[in-house]
């Protein structure tokens, strides 16, 4: 997809005419106002010990993608593509004897280096909850005008994210409704969501990763399929996930998480200010989830670290699912 035609995208989406007004102002953390962490507080050295107790030392299944040029990424707001090039190839390093080495040590130690740049919310990643806010305040109240300087935000970086060790749930919502993906622009409901926990024989408990399935992995090596009109989270849904069940993170398989047109009056992503500034609830997107539906796992051990960036608001992160008993 081109960037013309992901800006008039964007655009279509602020336009569009929502159902209500948006006067929601940002949560308070109940861990105390110097709180960073958020729903992160819920991971503690007890629920870290439950799961690893139940590890069956099965296979273990990556849940990230492949960085490529020509990736799926969010570019309409004018943010980086995936870039990959090469700093260093045998035959120049051997020709251009950039460390001195002298011509025959050139010739025998082949010197091969590379770089990338990218936008840090590319391929598997984490929203830090410093990604959206209101009002010019981000989760806990901590202003940008006091806490984001030229070198990033102050609090709330990538790289307070502590390592991730906690019950993952995948809810396989294609899967639920015989579906290999969800139709375009799909809006995934709560009853959505308890439909197919019902249907997996899986029950949510406070301080999940919860995982949402969509299907649209499918369509990853094709940028333009993958980022045209993607099914995504509506607001009851993520109601649902962090009030009603307690989840630690939520995550899918698409990218931005979230359905478009907004629901919400004045609010042009409401699922990710709600989850991100008021409830404190990080966000994955882009994980990939197609074998642990094949195998038919829904409960697991979720680990994974992200970079540490700091002052970023987000990071990319390399997690696993890890079956248990």
């Amino acid at each position: 997809m081109t960037p013309k035609i992901l800006s008039a995208a964007l655009l279509a989406l602020t336009l569009a005419a929502p159902a209500a007004a948006d006067t929601a102002t940002v949560g308070s953390s109940p861990w105390g106002p110097a709180d960073e962490l958020g729903a992160l507080n819920l991971m503690t050295e007890a629920s870290r010990a439950a799961i690893l107790s139940r590890l069956d030392g099965g296979r273990a299944f990556d849940l990230s993608v492949e960085y490529f040029i020509g990736m799926p990424g969010w570019h309409a707001a004018g943010d980086p593509r995936y870039q990959f090039w090469m700093t260093h190839t045998p035959r120049g390093a051997a020709i251009s004897d950039p460390l001195g080495v002298g011509e025959e040590i050139g010739a025998h130690v082949s010197y091969t280096g590379s770089a990338i740049s990218m936008y840090t919310h590319t391929g598997t990643h984490i929203d830090a909850l410093n990604h959206f806010g209101l009002d010019g305040r981000i989760y806990n109240h901590f202003a940008a005008d006091d806490h984001l300087g030229d070198t990033g935000w102050t609090v709330t970086g990538a790289e307070t994210i502590p390592p991730i060790v906690a019950r993952g749930v995948l809810i396989d919502v294609a899967g639920a409704k015989g579906l290999a993906m969800l139709p375009e622009g799909y809006r995934i409901t709560r009853d959505d969501l308890i439909a197919a926990l019902a249907a997996q024989g899986t029950e949510l408990a406070k301080g999940d990763v919860v995982l949402i399935r969509t299907g649209r992995m499918a369509d990853y090596e094709d940028a333009g399929a993958y980022m045209h009109n993607p099914p995504g989270l509506g607001i009851a849904a993520a109601r649902f996930l962090a009030e009603d069940s307690g989840a630690m993170i939520v995550g899918a398989d698409n990218l931005s998480f979230e359905a478009f047109p907004s629901e919400i009056e004045g609010n042009y992503v409401p699922v990710h200010t709600y989850l991100l500034a008021q409830q404190g609830v990080p966000i994955m997107e882009l994980v990939y989830l197609e074998e642990l539906a094949a195998e038919g796992l829904h409960e697991f051990a979720f680990i994974g670290g992200s970079l540490k960036l700091r002052g970023a608001d987000a990071a990319p992160m390399r997690p696993v699912a890890l079956p248990i008993k």
